[in-house]
């Protein structure tokens, strides 16, 4: 099996992101995963600031981990804890010449790995899952230190990456082909399932590790070698599963699905139950907190009004104020454009044709909510909506048993469900004739 972690791509530029905000809020941001936690008290930042100490060291690598070994790099740069601003440690920064050894280790290793038979793979994954529950207490830490969520939602965050690993360990042992009939009486058709090869998995962020298990999970259980190339801001987090995987679980792209975020509408019918529907806004769309002050800013210089928040908070300058506006229209930057922050934009509509002609006026699709108690309206709305993903009278849908993607330029294919593995295999049709 290869499976390589390396940082920073010469493929995949840096693009520094501003340190993350308190996590109460993140409307209209694609924030699909476990549920969150609240806004970290100044005794949690106090705690926070002690970053990786008292970690295991094991876990705690700098090096990328190509062909098999830890290898440093000729160059390194340095990772924040984003709630005190406190240096975290020096990561192996990796180029062209680290970037094309692993994906070699990775090709001369896929001959070997795709032979690997399928229930090897599967107690491999699961394997990985039961290592990273036995670890969850350290690997929620380290994301809480260099992601700035809460240890809370950091914790949440773990079983959620697990339960992907524990799924593809299933679904390694149901890859399945087809027998076709055909016309002919002297043929037989069949149609197989084969790994694709070497996969590249790119990740953000805001998950740090169940943007892995998800992919890498999905791509080792079809038989695929991998090359990660996790977020810079984020490293630590994909260092410590691969040390796991590797060190633990192991005995030793040219095809792309990408999840690029969204711009999820929130729709509040007439007919919906309102304390369920803010529930449900609270609890999918205020989190995952982003820069936002350049979308309230723009937004206020277009008429929109702040009904509560619009500063920074006093936690420090790296925390923003949940945020309501009012008065929203759609050429403003909040309307169109992912905000990855605390901020609530607020539009007003009179009929269910103009609040789907809204929610679907961007040129992103991958998740949309909307509240309402009318069943006929449910199906029609369900079904105009331009996205991926719906989520009915439920703010918080993503599962690991259920597909998770986009449509328009929120990115293509699935992730997760048993359609995610599906992204790492390719069909090839077998016909026998004279039969």
């Amino acid at each position: 099996m290869a499976t390589c972690f390396w940082l920073r791509s010469y493929w995949a530029p840096r693009l520094r992101r501003p340190p993350p905000p308190g996590r109460l809020l993140c409307p209209r941001a694609g924030g699909l995963g476990p549920p969150s936690g609240l806004a970290p008290s100044p005794a949690q930042l106090r705690c926070y600031a002690g970053g990786l100490a008292g970690l295991s060291a094991a876990l705690l690598r700098t090096d990328s981990f190509v062909g098999g070994r830890w290898l440093p790099a000729a160059a390194t740069f340095p990772v924040h804890d984003p709630a005190s601003g406190a240096a975290l440690g020096m990561v192996a920064d990796c180029g062209v010449p680290e970037a094309r050894a692993a994906v070699r280790a990775a090709y001369e290793a896929f001959c070997s790995w795709r032979a690997v038979s399928a229930k090897e793979r599967s107690s491999l994954l699961r394997k990985w899952y039961d290592l990273m529950i036995k670890n969850k207490d350290d690997l929620a830490k380290i994301i809480t230190a260099e992601n700035g969520k809460p240890l809370k939602e950091a914790q949440s965050e773990i079983v959620y990456s697990a339960l992907f690993l524990e799924w593809f360990s299933e679904e390694a042992r149901r890859i399945y082909g087809d027998i076709i009939y055909t016309s002919a009486k002297d043929k037989r058709a069949l149609v197989l399932k084969q790994p694709i090869g070497v996969a590249a998995v790119i990740t953000p962020w805001n998950f740090p590790s169940a943007m892995i298990t998800r992919k890498v999970g999905a791509a080792l259980a079809a038989g695929c070698t991998v090359v990660v190339k996790p977020a810079e801001d984020t490293p630590f987090s994909a260092l410590a599963l691969a040390e796991i995987l590797l060190h633990h679980a192991a005995n030793s792209v040219k095809r792309v699905s990408l999840e690029l975020g969204g711009l999820a509408p929130f729709i509040v019918f007439d007919s919906a139950n309102v304390d369920q529907a803010v529930a449900g806004a609270l609890a999918s769309k205020f989190r995952n907190s982003g820069q936002v002050e350049k979308h309230v800013s723009d937004a206020v210089s277009k008429g929109a009004t702040i009904v509560t928040g619009g500063k920074r908070h006093q936690f420090g300058k790296n925390f923003f104020e949940p945020t309501l506006l009012s008065n929203v229209t759609q050429d403003m930057l909040c309307s169109h454009e992912e905000t990855f922050g605390p901020l609530a934009p607020v539009m007003k509509f009179d009929t269910e044709e103009e609040a789907i002609a809204i929610a679907n006026a961007t040129d992103v699709g991958l998740a949309g909510y909307f509240y309402s108690q009318d069943p006929a309206q449910i199906w029609r709305v369900a079904e105009q909506l331009e996205v991926g993903m719906v989520g009915v009278n439920e703010g918080l849908m993503s599962s690991v048993e259920c597909p998770f993607g986009g449509v328009k330029q929120s990115g293509l294919g699935r992730e997760g469900s048993k359609y995610g593995i599906d992204e790492y295999l390719e069909l090839k049709y077998v016909c026998f004739g004279g039969l």
